[in-house]
């Protein structure tokens, strides 16, 4: 069942598990977001000549 199946009740399980979900969802995304604009950065520096290693 999804949420937007007319059958679906938001009762307390679904609400833990959805939230868990997105909860979860959330902190890999975050995750991700940073290492991809960090990369991005780092990958900008080296081009530009900037060593600081």
């Amino acid at each position: 069942m999804f949420p937007f199946v007319f059958e679906w009740v938001w009762d307390l399980g679904h609400l833990v598990f959805m939230g868990g979900l997105w909860y979860a969802l959330t902190i890999v995304g975050l995750g991700m977001t940073y290492c991809i604009i960090k990369s991005a950065i780092d990958a900008s520096k080296e081009a530009a000549g900037d060593h600081d290693h």
